[in-house]
Formats: C-alpha cells, structure tokens, sequence
C-alpha cells in the first residue's frame, strides 16, 4: 500500500489573518481559496509540494455540530488547545526569525530538546500551535 497525508485541517477565526500568517509568514502558496454561506476554505501549502495540504477550515462548518460543541470549540481554539500541526524546516533557526519578524506569537524559541529534536513553535491567529522541527 501507498498511503500518504495529502491534507491537514486547521481551523481558523478569521480567513485574512491567517491567510497573511500561512502565506506570508510560513510562505506558502494560495492553492484554493474557496467561500460559501458566509464562510471560507483556504488551502495551503508549501511551493513545488502540490501534495501537501493545509486547509483553513470554519470550525462550526459541519453541521452536526451543536451550538454547545461550537462553543466548546470557540474556548478550545481561545486557550490555544483545540488543534496543532509539526512543520519540519532544514534551517529551524532561520525559519522562526522569518516568522518572527512577521509578528506571530512565540510559543517557544528554538530549542534542542532532550528527545534529540531541535524545535520552536508559534501560536497562528486562531490559536492552534504551529511547532516547527529542523530535519537533520
């Protein structure tokens, strides 16, 4: 079997915010940016990685989702403990600087960490923890 990860959801508070965070910190490409009834779909991912996918999703979209499961989730993703992605990067340091530089929230500067890692991680505008690995 060859199975692969082609796309990861994330959910968002608002659209343009992240969208600036994903594109313009992290630097990935707009491949679809897609609304309906009042909400929007953004799916990105990194330059020449057509099969690699993030997509900003409402997290109130599905709608078999309560009105107190929407709650639930608006005081999960405000805490910053509803969702989170691992982005791996061959020059860590060089890639918190960037993103950094772009105003995001710093979760942890780049730290070797005891499990052999090296790693920093940020916080994007709706709150889900962005952690980014050096490979090595």
């Amino acid at each position: 079997m060859d199975i692969t990860i082609n796309a990861s959801f994330l959910p968002h508070t608002d659209a343009e915010a992240s969208l600036t965070f994903y594109r313009d910190a992290l630097g990935f490409e707009v491949r679809k940016d897609v609304g309906y009834d009042g909400m929007r779909w953004i799916t990105v991912g990194p330059e020449g990685r057509p099969d690699m996918n993030i997509v900003l999703t409402p997290p109130g979209a599905d709608p078999g989702i309560t009105d107190e499961e929407r709650r639930t989730i608006a005081e999960m993703m405000a805490k910053g403990t509803f969702a989170a992605i691992m982005l791996a990067s061959n020059n860590v340091d060089a890639t918190f600087e960037r993103v950094q530089a772009s105003g995001a929230e710093v979760m942890q500067e780049p730290t070797d960490q005891p499990w052999g890692a090296r790693d920093c991680a940020f916080r994007d505008p709706a709150g889900n923890t962005v952690r980014i690995q050096e490979i090595r």
